[in-house]
């Protein structure tokens, strides 16, 4: 079984990236043989400053190794260290149909944020589907808002296959229901774009300070609260602490007593904890910067090897070769 994910270097990780795909996927790699990228590519189409991409893909690699993604059992690398990928999308984009790619949540999502239209943008879910099927991917661990890309990548993988033969495996979504969406500090989902994060990590006063502004009711602490698992930090907590610790604060905001203050005291502590380890090791690893950038190199030399293979494949099937 061969598992592919990949991540956009585009800012600061935080909670909702850990939970929604940084741990499953790190938990596949024990699974099966995992191939996880930070898709630098992607990211062109909200970042123009080429320093800013640099350091964030170089960032997105040190939390991934400091939360325990392990390169002797998966292979990492940078998205565009394989060009082949964007070859393939060629291809792949030959066959897709612009029906389906207007269909796609994530443009016009990004259109009604007034975000401006362009190939980019419009063409991104072939350059994704190139990212699969080009390693040949069975498993895909996404976030539920991902999910429909993977069902566009099945479309034009199947469409392909049925124009010039078998050249593409299908693909299956990986999707962890209890996990798959992650509030944010105001309630909506957790994402860079709502400004509503809580990074994995960063400096220990200003989180503190940013769980402590979780927007909450205005109910006193003696008044229950029926409704207490739709509270955030609730929420927040039952990732980060002890189900019996996460169920104890639940039953207590419920019956009544717990102050919310109090409340996110508590998340605070257990999420800072929750991360203690991975702060060690993202500290020695910032230090032995020479070590992951030959991570990254060994694996985009592994990545490749098989992405030729695959591209070879389809061009030979699509009588280029």
């Amino acid at each position: 079984m061969r598992i592919l994910s990949g991540i956009q270097p585009s800012g600061a990780l935080h909670v909702g990236n850990y939970f929604g795909m940084m741990r499953p996927a790190i938990e596949l790699q024990e699974k099966g043989e995992a191939y996880y990228f930070i898709a630098d590519y992607h990211s062109m189409t909200s970042i123009t400053e080429p320093e800013v991409r640099r350091k964030n893909s170089l960032d997105v690699a040190l939390d991934f190794l400091a939360c325990g993604l392990d390169p002797a059992k998966s292979v990492f690398f940078v998205q565009s260290d394989v060009p082949e990928v964007t070859e393939l999308t060629w291809l792949l984009g030959t066959v897709t149909p612009m029906g389906l790619l207007e269909r796609c949540h994530s443009y016009k999502d990004k259109q009604a944020k007034g975000i401006a239209a362009n190939f980019g943008l419009f063409a991104y879910p072939v350059l994704m589907a190139s990212d699969i099927l080009i390693y040949d991917s069975n498993i895909v661990p996404v976030g539920r808002d991902q999910k429909q890309h993977v069902e566009v990548t099945r479309d034009i993988a199947i469409k392909f296959n049925q124009l010039y033969g078998e050249v593409f495996v299908i693909p299956e979504p990986q999707i962890r229901d209890e996990v798959a969406v992650v509030p944010g500090t105001d309630g909506h989902k957790m994402s860079k774009s709502y400004d509503n994060t809580i990074e994995i990590f960063g400096e220990e006063k200003p989180l503190r300070k940013k769980i402590m502004r979780l927007v909450m009711d205005s109910r006193p602490p003696e008044e229950p609260k029926p409704d207490a698992d739709k509270n955030i930090a609730i929420q927040l907590l039952r990732l980060v602490a002890s189900k019996e610790t996460a169920t104890d604060y639940e039953n207590r905001l419920r019956e009544g007593g717990l102050g919310y203050g109090d409340l996110k005291k508590a998340l605070f502590e257990n999420y800072w904890e929750y991360f203690t380890e991975a702060r060690a090791r993202r500290a020695e690893l910032e230090a032995n910067l020479d070590h992951v950038h030959q991570v990254l190199k060994g694996g985009a030399a592994k990545a490749r090897a098989l992405a030729q293979t695959v591209v070879n494949r389809a061009k030979k099937a699509s009588g280029l070769g």
